[in-house]
């Protein structure tokens, strides 16, 4: 419950229990041995007791709640620039760049990922140029010729907000004499 909740519910009970006195009437006071004792009820030997009227004290109004913060716009795009779609690398370690293109621009609570051949490659991003490295390639790309790569962004706490269409390309590398260098 929230603050101006509470203290809406804490000036209803105030006012019902006012308005609850009000209406039964008289309040009695007897004693006992402990003291006063006092009751909406007579008893043998109580007197009534004239009680002000009740000192009943209205809370300024709580602050208006702060208005939601704007949301950031949903990325309407994100695709891949460089290399083209069917285009060709020339790598003989598989380091290459990758430019990549989202509309509206990369939010600083959100990153780029890459999938290289479907693999997940473990670093994000924040700029449109992406670096991959020949420890990612080793571990993600397949020896073929032919690959594929597809590019998110990420929120740390939503996950995948948007993704890229999927992106094939070719690998080429140096060879002499039929074989790779």
């Amino acid at each position: 419950m929230n603050d101006r909740a509470i203290s809406r519910v804490a000036a209803a009970m105030l006012a019902f229990h006012a308005a609850a006195a009000l209406a039964q009437g008289a309040v009695y006071e007897s004693r006992d041995k402990a003291g006063p004792v006092f009751s909406d009820r007579p008893s043998p030997g109580a007197t009534v007791v004239d009680l002000p009227p009740p000192n009943v004290v209205s809370s300024p109004a709580p602050p208006p709640a702060p208005a939601p913060a704007a949301s950031a716009p949903a990325y309407r795009t994100l695709s891949i620039v460089s290399p083209a779609n069917g285009g060709t690398i020339h790598t003989n370690t598989g380091e290459f760049d990758l430019t990549v293109r989202s509309a509206p621009a990369l939010r600083a609570s959100d990153s780029f990922r890459v999938r290289l051949d479907g693999q997940l490659l473990p670093t994000s991003y924040r700029s449109t140029r992406l670096h991959i490295n020949a420890a990612d390639w080793q571990a993600a790309a397949g020896e073929d010729t032919e690959h594929t790569l597809q590019v998110a962004i990420v929120e740390a706490r939503s996950g995948v907000l948007i993704e890229s269409a999927p992106l094939r390309f070719y690998a080429h590398r140096a060879t002499v004499g039929g074989q790779r260098r």
